[in-house]
């Protein structure tokens, strides 16, 4: 199954949903970053919530960044999404190891306390953001905090990221539903049953439901009306040349000192690990451009 994103409405449109199948994204992350099975999960489940989120902005141009800093070994995450489905991510320190807890991935012990921002540009002067604290920095709990503090939208936000033994991705996905504010009262209280009652996403993903069957379990009882479908993948979008136009934006003497240095230099795309050289012939060229 190729990954991919619904979106949906349910109960007269008192009820929005999203969800996504995110194997593939999350495994070339892995890797991109031969990360280990906890960063790997971090994360994946973070790309999964960026995907579904990016997917609520409206134009093209627009730009959603999650980023997580907390006091764990993973150190942070970040992840940037736009509205069609493009999604990259990495972890500040990819080859965390930590035991099981409770025979599970420690997400949130390696991520640890510490602050959860969500900054949308969406092409205004400034672009908007909002930030809490760290609930329990499994990410999930997190930005179901988030959506109910900073956007006062009650939300329920499902992650999932289950491992292979040889350290691949079997599979990832999730969900969001969030309510509007005209919902009636018994339809708050059936949804809220359901989700008490919802098995947890890798359980849902390992028995092979598709989104489509994912919200069918997560919204029963209700009738559900998919409103749209979207392919979900890792894409990154750097190259050389957005490199060099780096380059050239740290000024005439930081390009001097790399040129007298005399050695030709390497620069990391954070997001999926590909390395750029620039040779010192190169350099002065970029030189000359930045006068």
């Amino acid at each position: 199954m190729n990954d991919y994103m619904v979106r949906a409405t349910a109960a007269d449109a008192q009820i929005r949903a999203f969800a996504a199948t995110t194997r593939d994204m999350t495994e070339a992350a892995r890797v991109h970053h031969n990360s280990s099975p906890i960063a790997t999960a971090a994360v994946g489940r973070l790309m999964t919530a960026g995907a579904m989120m990016g997917s609520m902005m409206k134009n093209d141009t627009d730009v959603l960044t999650l980023q997580i800093k907390g006091s764990g070994p993973i150190q942070g995450i970040t992840v940037t999404a736009d509205s069609r489905g493009n999604v990259k991510g990495y972890a500040f320190d990819p080859n965390v190891m930590l035991p099981p807890k409770n025979g599970k991935l420690d997400v949130g012990g390696a991520v640890g306390a510490g602050v959860l921002s969500v900054i949308k540009d969406m092409g205004l002067k400034e672009p908007y953001g909002g930030q809490i604290e760290l609930q329990t920095g499994e990410i999930a709990e997190d930005l179901t905090y988030y959506f109910a503090t900073s956007e006062q939208i009650p939300s329920s936000v499902g992650l999932g990221v289950l491992m292979n033994k040889d350290n691949s991705v079997c599979c990832a996905g999730g969900f969001i539903i969030q309510v509007m504010p005209f919902i009636e009262e018994e339809v708050l209280d059936r949804l809220e049953a359901n989700i008490s009652k919802v098995s947890s996403v890798t359980e849902m993903l390992k028995d092979g439901h598709t989104p489509e069957e994912m919200l069918k379990q997560v919204l029963e009882g209700f009738e559900v009306e998919i409103t749209d479908t979207m392919p979900a993948q890792f894409t990154c979008n750097c190259s050389k040349e957005r490199i060099r136009k780096a380059i050239v934006s740290l000024g005439k003497k930081e390009i001097q000192e790399m040129i007298d240095a005399a050695e030709p230099i390497e620069v990391n795309c954070q997001f999926c690990n590909t390395q750029y050289h620039f040779t010192v012939e190169e350099l002065k060229e970029i030189l000359k451009q930045s006068k």
